[in-house]
């Protein structure tokens, strides 16, 4: 016998969705520039633009990995995942947000996503999403570096927690003329050092030495990634599709949630009303 996230036993035998209606989900990735959701029973990741049109033209609800506008994140997960949501079915839900995100961003989240009719919600870093995706070891201090289009952050993940973290409101889609892509090298390596010089025990020396695993859409711009390995004097490994890599993670998340609560230790969870 197994148990779900509710506690409730289940044959050794389960049969997930569409046998069993509780095991329904959706990973979501609600990012700056994109939004990239998978549900069950889909086979691949639903990647949009993060644009809602309250009037005749699109605006960006959220920036700078901050929700500026519930209402309008509501409408564009309505718009990419209401009309095809099962009848009757009240999904787990199981999104990622920035570290450094802040409770305020999760709570705004967490309304916005009620228009999906949740039965439950979880919260997960999107460095430990990450993670999971690239199947690393988190026995080991491992060093996140989440390359975003309008933030990057770096995360130190110690038995699959957050221990540090740092970020800068600069992203891939910041580069330009007058921005050059060692802007954000700089940054990562500026981070890394802080963490490095306030980390009491080796933990942040022994995930450097380990490599820097890199994620999110500037992990596919060599400008800003193969200048990084130099300057760090460390390796550095790419999560396969990057970009895709926190909701994929969520997704593996969301398919183990039901049968193995304990992977998803450390997960914020809030019930539906």
């Amino acid at each position: 016998m197994t148990g779900p996230a509710d506690g409730r036993l289940l044959p050794a035998r389960h049969r997930t969705w569409p046998w069993c209606r509780r095991c329904y989900g959706i990973a979501l990735d609600l990012g700056s520039a994109r939004t990239r959701a998978w549900t069950s029973g889909r086979g691949t990741v639903l990647d949009v633009p993060t644009v809602t049109f309250p009037g005749e033209g699109a605006t960006c609800p959220i920036q700078r990995g901050t929700i500026v506008d519930t209402p309008g994140t509501a409408r564009m997960l309505y718009r990419l995942l209401g009309p095809h949501l099962p009848p009757d079915v009240r999904p787990l839900l199981i999104l990622t947000t920035p570290v450094l995100a802040g409770v305020a961003h999760r709570a705004e989240a967490r309304t916005a996503v009620e228009i999906l009719r949740p039965r439950t919600v979880l919260t997960v870093p999107t460095a430990r999403a990450v993670a999971v995706a690239a199947d690393a070891d988190l026995a080991q201090p491992l060093l996140v570096v989440d390359l975003g289009a309008h933030l990057t952050e770096v995360t130190l993940l110690v038995d699959g927690a957050v221990t540090d973290a740092r970020r800068t409101t600069l992203g891939a889609t910041d580069l330009d003329g007058i921005t050059p892509p060692a802007r954000i090298t700089e940054a990562v390596v500026a981070m890394v050092t802080g963490m490095l010089d306030q980390d009491r025990t080796t933990q942040t020396f022994d995930a450097l030495r380990r490599g820097g695993l890199l994620a999110g859409g500037g992990a596919l711009r060599a400008d800003i990634t193969r200048p990084l390995a130099k300057r760090l004097r460390a390796p550095v490994q790419h999560v396969r599709a990057p970009h895709t890599a926190a909701v994929r993670g969520a997704a593996r998340l969301l398919q183990a949630a039901h049968t193995h609560p304990s992977s998803l230790t450390g997960a914020d969870a809030t019930q539906a009303r």
